[in-house]
């Protein structure tokens, strides 16, 4: 594949990570995932990188999971969900809990579409700032599944548990105001990427060793049980995966071949 699915860059102390596939609103597929993985373990090796900021290429940041790409391949699939231990980031959660993992603090600057596993990535992000015309979406249950990627314990950090459970349950695509007013969000700007370059510099300007011990802290102060968190994930898609396809199997084999199956 000649183009690169994620790009980095890196200057004065800021890494500018842009997820760069603009012709699909950069939807998720394999090359997507595998190229988000693979910037994080290299931000995580270069010491010189102080603060991170990630964008979308094109209108959207990210429109969520490319689920014809992706299930459509029953090994991709797997690859996605495979980890050695329950409580173990599988690949769909390190490119979310991933950015949360690294030592330094990560700016995620939203604009158009923030769905779906375009959400739970932005979820890895220590800070959020979002454009006027940015629509969000945890939308995981229109294609009647539950939100799994690491965005999690995140979202228990940014809003109460009956905001998390009505933005997961209903798929509701809200504005930037809304996700404001409800926690999802840091901040709203009419230019996010300026917006995220001022607070990178602020940033910048502090001790990395104290922004480092805040970021770890805070994280493990808010998000007890991280690994339960993870693991609880994977294991009940599964089971609704699981539970889909045997109801699928059913329908098929008593002829119901007129049914719309999302999977």
């Amino acid at each position: 594949m000649s183009e690169q699915r994620v790009t980095l860059s890196v200057e004065n102390g800021v890494a500018l990570v842009t997820l760069n596939r603009p012709d699909k609103h950069n939807a998720i597929d394999m090359a997507m995932f595998e190229g988000i993985d693979k910037t994080i373990k290299q931000i995580n090796a270069n010491r010189e990188i102080r603060v991170v900021i990630v964008t979308g290429a094109g209108v959207s940041f990210c429109s969520g999971l490319d689920v014809k790409s992706v299930l459509s391949n029953k090994s991709g699939a797997l690859r996605l969900l495979w980890k050695w231990l329950p409580g173990n980031a599988n690949l769909a959660q390190r490119v979310s809990i991933g950015w949360r993992r690294l030592k330094v603090p990560v700016i995620m600057v939203l604009h158009g579409k923030c769905w779906g596993g375009g959400m739970q990535i932005a979820l890895g992000g220590d800070f959020r700032i979002a454009a006027t015309d940015c629509s969000l979406s945890i939308m995981e249950t229109q294609w009647g599944l539950i939100p799994d990627m690491g965005g999690t314990p995140a979202l228990r950090e940014c809003v109460a548990g009956d905001q998390g459970m009505k933005l997961a349950m209903t798929s509701e695509v809200i504005d930037a105001e809304q996700a404001l007013a409800v926690g999802l969000i840091t901040q709203v700007s009419d230019d996010p990427l300026q917006a995220a370059q001022l607070l990178a510099q602020q940033l910048i300007e502090r001790s990395p060793d104290t922004n480092r011990v805040i970021k770890k802290m805070y994280h493990k102060i808010w998000s007890v049980n991280e690994r339960k968190i993870l693991a609880l994930e994977t294991l009940n898609q599964i089971k609704i995966i699981a539970g889909k396809n045997q109801s699928i199997a059913v329908k098929r084999k008593q002829g119901r071949t007129d049914i719309d199956y999302k999977l």
